[in-house]
């Protein structure tokens, strides 16, 4: 996870991984199959973080319009500060779309569902509103790590669009 902080997950061998931890370089193949097994525990380890980050946030909030505010400002920010672990996280040559591993498979599901509970709280009744706050903080955050504008500004856009979704 230290050299997940440093460089992207592309980047990253076993052999440096044993390196890192000042092990021999055929040590990590007592924990990895190969380089992709290593991939999918970094993957699995950061989606922990972030569904942490957006539960902590939504339980936090005073209020089911903050708490879906929240939810989405914590997925902007993690996307921001762990730009290689949000990477990982969907890469779908690691996480195979429709295939996630034992371990992401419920991560995915607790995502999905403290989105969508905090959406449907807070007046957005419909699929496809879930799917949309998803989508926005989503992109926003992928925008916004690869430096296309600031945090402050996507968190504003994220919290004003979510605004304007809900019913008046």
């Amino acid at each position: 996870m230290q050299l997940l902080a440093e460089k992207p997950a592309q980047e990253i061998s076993l052999r440096e991984v044993a390196r890192a931890a000042d092990v021999s370089h055929n040590a990590p193949y007592h924990h990895f199959a190969d380089r992709r097994g290593l991939l999918k525990v970094l993957a699995e380890r950061s989606m922990a973080e972030l569904v942490d980050s957006v539960r902590s946030a939504v339980a936090g909030a005073p209020d089911p319009v903050a708490a879906l505010i929240a939810g989405g400002s914590a997925y902007l920010r993690f996307a921001v500060e762990h730009p290689h672990g949000f990477d990982v996280v969907y890469d779908p040559t690691v996480c195979i779309p429709g295939e996630p591993s034992a371990t992401m498979g419920p991560l995915i599901v607790e995502l999905e569902q403290l989105l969508g509970a905090a959406s449907i709280a807070a007046g957005l009744a419909d699929a496809e509103d879930v799917l949309g706050i998803w989508g926005l903080v989503h992109g926003l955050g992928t925008l916004c790590a690869a430096g296309h504008f600031p945090l402050d500004a996507a968190l504003a856009a994220c919290a004003a669009s979510i605004r304007r979704m809900l019913p008046a």
